[in-house]
């Protein structure tokens, strides 16, 4: 499969929509997308789950019903880590191989888009059999898209934990002003520093960079809220690509499978070995089936992948930890995103020995 253009050129709408009082910008949106719509017949619905923007879903009739627009609005200053130009690029590449919505349009502060069938899933179904094989298979389907032209892609790991990095010394030098939240628990002070951060990145990069993880095209978010199940069609759909770009295959799955701790990050629900290990299998008959290749999978692949994942699933402790960090200076959001950032990193020391430590040969 490759990544082709659609040819269209993206309406852009000069738009502002205010966060407090999101109505009258929103049917400004409404008035152009859906001008058959009447004012006084729309309806929206508020969504809570996510930790960086706002999304408001707007309808007339039933929610469920084809037509819905979703409105997508920019968390404060996450233009400084989220390059909404690749976004937006990655979104049409998500739609044009039948891997996510289409993108409406955008607008000074979000986007528009439409709205996925099904329900957001819950984050105890990832350990139904059904759900996760589900999940593996479009997770290999996605792996699968070739970039145009063959051109040569850059794993985006480094260059934006690098960013993250460079951010936190500046944020920190600046002294900003704290998050406001009404559930914070953790005191700044036992927030690792700049440079034990930075001393972190390189020596996981040094060992990771060994291990040969080939580079493809990544959602690098896939926590529950941004996976969409319809249980009619027993298919899922990967939402929200604001990270979504070419990066290691073993990060994605990895940090998925970090995930299944949820936001308020209970390690307890981490997949045992046996969940990972069929879970891979079921994710590498599809990326080879995607691939064109022998569908055939060995306990050799299968268990090398497990490494490999084990391994990344640090680097995704880290790279969200530092996130989560900046997120304090910087978001808006009532979460304690001091305590997610202890959370991440507590468990990255906690597996980073024995990760390091695994090879083929020891488990």
């Amino acid at each position: 499969m490759d990544i082709g253009s659609t040819g269209n050129t993206l309406l852009h709408v000069d738009i502002l929509v205010e966060e407090p009082e999101p109505w009258t910008g929103i049917l400004g949106l409404l008035k152009i997308l859906r001008p058959q719509w009447k004012a006084e017949d729309i309806q929206m619905k508020t969504f809570t789950e996510g930790l960086t923007n706002q999304l408001i879903g707007c309808y007339v009739g039933s929610f469920q019903e084809p037509g819905c627009v979703l409105v997508r609005l920019y968390g404060r200053m996450t233009e400084l880590y989220v390059n909404r130009d690749r976004e937006v690029e990655m979104f049409q590449v998500f739609h044009t191989h039948g891997c996510g919505p289409e993108i409406y349009c955008t607008f000074q502060n979000g986007m528009c888009y439409e709205f996925v069938t099904g329900t957001v899933l819950e984050d105890e179904m990832l350990w139904q059999p059904s759900i996760y094989r589900l999940i593996a298979a479009e997770m290999g389907r996605i792996h699968a898209i070739q970039p145009k032209c063959d051109a040569s892609v850059e794993p985006l790991l480094w260059t934006k934990m690098s960013h993250f990095l460079t951010m936190l010394k500046s944020s920190t030098n600046n002294r900003p002003i704290q998050q406001r939240c009404t559930k914070c628990s953790v005191a700044s002070r036992e927030v690792p520093s700049y440079e034990t951060l930075s001393a972190e990145m390189a020596s996981l990069k040094r060992h990771l960079l060994q291990i040969g993880s080939p580079t493809v095209l990544c959602h690098n978010d896939l926590l529950t809220k941004n996976i969409i199940y319809n249980h009619k069609e027993e298919k899922v759909k990967f939402i929200d690509y604001e990270y979504a770009d070419y990066n290691y295959q073993a990060f994605d799955i990895g940090n998925h499978f970090n995930e299944f701790a949820g936001t308020k990050v209970n390690y307890r629900f981490y997949p045992t070995r046996e969940l990972q290990r069929d879970w891979l299998l079921a994710y590498l008959e599809s990326y080879k089936h995607s691939t064109g290749r022998e569908v055939t999978v060995t306990e050799a692949e299968v268990t090398q992948l497990y490494v490999q994942a084990c391994k990344y699933s640090l680097a995704s402790n880290l790279f969200w930890g530092i996130w989560a960090i900046l997120q304090s200076h910087y978001s808006s959001i009532d979460f304690d995103f001091q305590r997610y950032a202890m959370a991440r990193l507590s468990f990255y020391y906690e597996k980073k020995e024995e990760y390091f430590a695994l090879t083929m040969n020891n488990i």
